[in-house]
């Protein structure tokens, strides 16, 4: 084994490219090898090396997301019921991720503007969505069904719509008030 004061540049390209294409690493990985040589070099041995500026850097293939056809969409959505299905539709149709879909309160729905306000999104982030009129009719139904009466959902356990644990004094942050003091979730109620 040699130090590296010692190897030059065909040796570091024959590391990197080993590692391309006998190891098949991802080009994530061979960039972050490559940045580590260079730190090596410029940062601990204090050696400026004008062939590490030349080294070849890998390209990051851009991939087209796989997603389904309309028909398969209409397909799995035809399986689906109640809460589940208008969920569903809701994530399907602004293009909210799963979390952000659960986490929406009553104040984000905007009926008026025909807007959905995502909260701390992704990167912690707030966005506006558009609301597709097509689920307008349900929303405002499900919204009436969670706003029912609490002793009305006690005599009706298993009904679906929004379980509010206890200790949650506002409907606008069911998220939050699912949360105990670990930091554990309550387990929601289930809708038949």
């Amino acid at each position: 084994m040699r130090h590296p004061r010692e190897l030059g540049k065909a040796d570091v390209e024959g590391f990197l490219s080993m590692l391309a294409n006998e190891r098949s690493v991802s080009p994530s990985t061979h960039k972050q090898a490559l940045s580590a040589i260079l730190f090596l070099y410029k940062e601990v041995l204090d050696q400026e090396l004008p062939w590490l500026d030349e080294i070849g850097r890998p390209v990051v293939r851009k991939r087209i997301p796989v997603v389904l056809t309309t028909d398969e969409v209409s397909a799995v959505l035809a399986r689906m019921t109640g809460v589940e299905l208008l969920l569903a539709r809701l994530l399907y149709g602004t293009g909210l991720r799963l979390r952000e879909g659960l986490s929406l309160g009553i104040k984000d729905v905007d009926f008026v503007r025909h807007v959905i306000i995502v909260r701390e999104g992704k990167g912690g982030k707030d966005r506006v969505v558009v609301m597709p009129r097509a689920l307008v009719d349900d929303l405002r139904a499900q919204m009436a069904r969670s706003h029912a009466p609490v002793a009305e959902r006690h005599r009706h356990p298993h009904r679906a719509g929004i379980a509010r644990p206890l200790g949650c004094k506002h409907n606008h942050d069911l998220y939050t008030c699912a949360q105990d003091r670990s930091g554990n979730h309550a387990q929601p109620a289930r809708s038949s």
